[in-house]
């Protein structure tokens, strides 16, 4: 797909879940890259997870940008309050705009539906509004590999149809695709989805298997290994997706006019995963080992006897695996990172943190 160049030097870009876990990382890689410009954090600092994360997460932001020619804003709110997003396009005209910003987890949306229309579905729309009104170069906005839902098709590709979610938070995922396309569409705004597959690493979400499974079993817990281990994830490591997205911001889809006299629609979809899912239980093998390696457990430390496997959890689906060859077509990229290298940075990190904590 033809693509338009942006520099993203001098330019003021929006970031929303920033300081979340992809976009706190995606911040600090525009603080240490570009030379001049603004980039703005917006996010609610809600309480699905510890905030004191998201606080970490925002004083590793401000640290960077104390030294960064780059000017830094964080803003907080709701991606829900269409009146601050529109006096933050009003304010900051901004020219990039990465939505990052969502009520994340599968298991969550079954209990806790709401937040997921507000955040997903309305916040979302909020954006897409505001793009209409003031006009930006490049939207770029997560989706996820949950709208493959049950395919059965492996590698998935973003060709495949994705018309069967297994969840809400996979519904929402998919109807911000569709409400994407229609405004690329109507109003000619050029906007990129990325379907990220499980990402991980340092500071991570704590309600992801490997952080979750790491605080239960810190804590002398068992640990349930879902379907009964015959599951396999296209784990991602956050530097890997931070150099998809940072690569993706620089390349637009190219505005074309078709014989109709309408815009074609300015939009692509690219899957953002490694390409080589993991077994669930080497990957829990591989965390135990450099978790053992790190501190966080002692050696010979008794895994048998800290693990139940049981059946599948609503929701969730037996395996995800990436197809990135457009994206590596298209931007030159694809993630090489494996769990090994990135399950060892996060045991590292995760002995820091939690031990800086208890001190």
């Amino acid at each position: 797909m033809s693509k338009t160049k942006i520099d993203l030097n001098e330019k003021t870009i929006l970031v929303t879940g920033s300081p979340g876990f992809i976009g706190a990382n995606l911040v600090i890689r525009l603080l240490k890259e570009m030379t001049a410009g603004i980039v703005i954090s917006f996010d609610s600092m809600n309480d699905y997870y510890d905030p004191k994360l998201k606080e970490y997460r925002l004083g590793l932001i401000e640290k960077i940008a104390e030294k960064s020619s780059v000017k830094h804003v964080f803003i907080k709110g709701n991606l829900a309050d269409k009146q601050l997003i529109n006096k933050i396009f009003e304010e900051y005209k901004p020219s990039i705009v990465v939505n990052l910003a969502a009520q994340a987890g599968v298991r969550y949306s079954i209990d806790h539906p709401d937040v997921y229309i507000e955040s997903n579905i309305i916040g979302f729309y909020n954006i897409l509004e505001a793009c209409r009104y003031h006009e930006v170069e490049h939207l770029i906005y997560a989706s996820s590999s949950s709208v493959y839902g049950g395919n059965k098709k492996v590698p998935f590709s973003v060709e495949d149809k994705v018309d069967n979610p297994v969840s809400l938070y996979a519904a929402t995922k998919k109807s911000c695709e569709l409400i994407a396309h229609s405004y690329s569409k109507i109003y000619n705004i050029p906007s990129t989805g990325l379907r990220f597959f499980t990402v991980y690493g340092p500071a991570g979400r704590p309600d992801m298997f490997y952080y979750s499974a790491t605080n239960t079993l810190a804590k002398d817990g068992t640990i349930k290994i879902f379907n009964y281990g015959n599951m396999k994830r296209d784990f991602t490591y956050i530097d890997d997706i931070v150099e998809g997205v940072y690569r993706v911001m620089q390349g637009a889809p190219q505005k074309q006019i078709g014989e109709d006299g309408l815009p074609i629609p300015p939009y692509a979809i690219y899957n953002i995963g490694g390409g080589e899912p993991e077994n669930l239980l080497d990957y829990v093998a591989t965390l135990q080992e450099e978790l053992v390696n790190a501190g966080v457990l002692p050696k010979g430390y008794d895994f048998e006897g800290h693990r139940e496997l049981v059946g599948m959890q609503a929701g969730d689906v037996p395996i995800t695996f990436a197809d990135s060859k457009a994206l590596e077509e298209d931007y030159g990229f694809r993630p090489t990172i494996g769990i090994k290298d990135g399950l060892k940075k996060f045991a590292i990190w995760y002995k820091e943190y939690y031990g800086g904590l208890e001190k």
